[in-house]
C-alpha cells in the first residue's frame, strides 16, 4: 500500500509541474494578456471660456475628454 501512495504522489507531483510549466495560450481561448495602461499623449485644448488647458496642468485629476463632430 506504501508503494501505491508513493507512486500515486510522484504522479501528482509530476501532473501538477507540467501543468505549471506549460506556457498559456491566450490566442487560443481568445483571451488578451493584460498590458499595463500607457500614459496620455501631451495635449493642450481650449476650455469653455477660450483659456488653454493642458492636460499636464491636471495631473492626478480624473480627467474626461469628450470628442464630438458633426460632419
Amino acid at each position: 500500500m506504501t508503494a501505491r501512495v508513493t507512486l500515486a504522489a510522484l504522479a501528482v507531483t509530476l501532473l501538477a509541474g507540467a501543468v505549471l510549466a506549460a506556457e498559456l495560450d491566450f490566442e487560443a481561448i481568445g483571451a488578451l494578456p493584460y498590458r499595463p495602461p500607457k500614459p496620455a499623449p501631451a495635449f493642450a485644448l481650449p476650455d469653455l471660456q477660450g483659456k488653454t488647458v493642458r492636460l499636464a496642468e491636471l495631473r492626478g485629476k480624473v480627467v474626461l475628454v469628450f470628442f464630438w463632430a458633426t460632419w
